[in-house]
């Protein structure tokens, strides 16, 4: 068979609808400034699609200091890896101060997050160790756990129970191959909104003899007193061994970070392939995220109106009798009932109609007959976004329960390519 045969004849799971979904339900175009509005198609959107959530993306002295750096330095500058010719005082600075931020001893930058922390994962264990780690993990963890050569078990996802089981099948085969134990889960899950159960991992360490990886680019900046994230906002961040973020949610830029003990990360800097042999991040990314992180740390206000708006959308969502799940975070999931066709027409009437935009995830990525729209409130939307939305959400549901949405099929929505 010719290798390419495959892979055109279906589209693979998640594009099987790609001809008649591109580039409305799939890769759309928002245009315009980012921020919770925008336009698509030409028509201005509410928008709850992007993880902005401190509204840094566009403040004014964001904007000032990237466009600022990008002057001074360009893109290309450093040239090389850092461990050739990419290193500059301006990317220690920015580890410390993020070390000094999440109470560690030491960070690395990552120029890009996804590569990064599957490239970590790879380094920190061999074939003799176990990985246990959560059902649910985001997909660059799921990836970083593939290239493990060694056994893993997955538990269920934030089921402290079946994580002590899997850690007892884990620490036999340990035992037997003179191996250790890494547990890897997420501060804050990106779906469903649910912070990770690291206060009962954490307390699992009386019992079993494990290190603790959690990847928190979704809790990284504003859980916490003072948004140094979810290990924080739960107060277990001396158990956490090694934090994960990426920059590109709450920071608004590009790349990623892990922290942990000196000794470990001296480590990771001679042996996460992803970044020794690969571009040091650009001048203008490190002296923007300088900016961002003091904006971060000596600026509360960005997340006292993150949790406004969160409040005001989450219990309004709730007092309308919408399912939204455990969130326990500004991510924010609406569980619905319908099929793929029904969720379509849901989404375009939202959008052509009510000019809402929302992220839509149906079946082959959850079982069928389920429908979550994921809303993602920042500080930069304002309570009559909020309001707008609600009513939206409202209406559209009793079109839903009432079988006004039915379709045979799902609508040719896409642009051609």
């Amino acid at each position: 068979m010719d290798v390419f045969e495959k892979l055109v004849k279906d589209g693979g799971p998640i594009g099987q609808h790609m001809d008649r979904a591109h580039g409305y339900f799939a890769f759309p175009k928002l245009e315009g400034e980012l921020g919770p509005r925008m336009k698509f198609r030409g028509k201005d959107m509410i928008v709850w699609s992007l993880n902005n959530y401190l509204g840094l993306v566009n403040h004014p002295e964001i904007r000032k200091t990237d466009a600022e750096a990008a002057a001074k330095y360009g893109m290309g500058n450093p040239m090389g890896a850092r461990m050739m010719s990419g290193n500059t005082e301006k990317h220690e600075e920015l580890e410390r101060v993020i070390s000094q931020f999440v109470k560690r001893e030491d960070t690395m930058l990552l120029n890009f997050g996804y590569q990064g922390i599957m490239s970590c994962i790879d380094a920190l264990v061999n074939r003799r160790d176990v990985i246990v780690y959560d059902a649910e993990s985001h997909a660059c963890l799921v990836d970083g756990v593939r290239l493990h050569m060694g056994h893993r078990y997955a538990f269920k996802h934030n089921d402290a129970e079946d994580c002590e089981k899997q850690l007892q099948r884990a620490t036999e085969m340990a035992n037997k191959q003179g191996g250790g134990i890494l547990v890897i889960t997420e501060g804050v899950f990106g779906m469903d909104g649910e912070q990770g159960i690291l206060k009962e991992i954490v307390a699992l360490k009386k019992k079993f003899e494990f290190r603790l990886l959690i990847d928190d680019a979704h809790g990284f900046g504003y859980m916490g007193p003072t948004g140094a994230g979810a290990d924080e906002a739960q107060g277990v961040q001396e158990g956490v061994d090694l934090y994960f973020s990426s920059m590109v949610k709450s920071l608004g830029s590009l790349g990623g970070f892990i922290c942990g003990p000196r000794n470990v990360l001296k480590y990771l800097r001679y042996n996460v392939r992803s970044q020794i042999f690969a571009k040091s991040m650009p001048l203008l990314v490190v002296e923007g995220m300088l900016k961002r992180m003091d904006m971060v740390i000596n600026q509360p206000q960005h997340r006292e109106k993150l949790w406004a708006i969160v409040d005001r959308l989450q219990t309004g969502l709730k007092e309308r009798g919408f399912d939204i799940g455990n969130t326990n975070s500004p991510v924010t999931p609406v569980f619905m009932k319908g099929d793929v066709p029904e969720a379509t027409q849901m989404v375009m009437d939202l959008r052509e109609n009510y000019h809402i935009f929302c992220s839509i995830v149906v079946y082959p990525v959850i079982p069928k007959g389920d429908i979550i729209y994921r809303l993602i409130p920042t500080a930069s939307h304002s309570f009559e976004d909020v309001d707008l939305t609600l009513k939206a959400f409202e209406e559209t549901k009793k079109k839903l329960d009432a079988g006004l949405y039915k379709a045979a099929e799902i609508p040719d929505m896409a642009e051609k390519f």
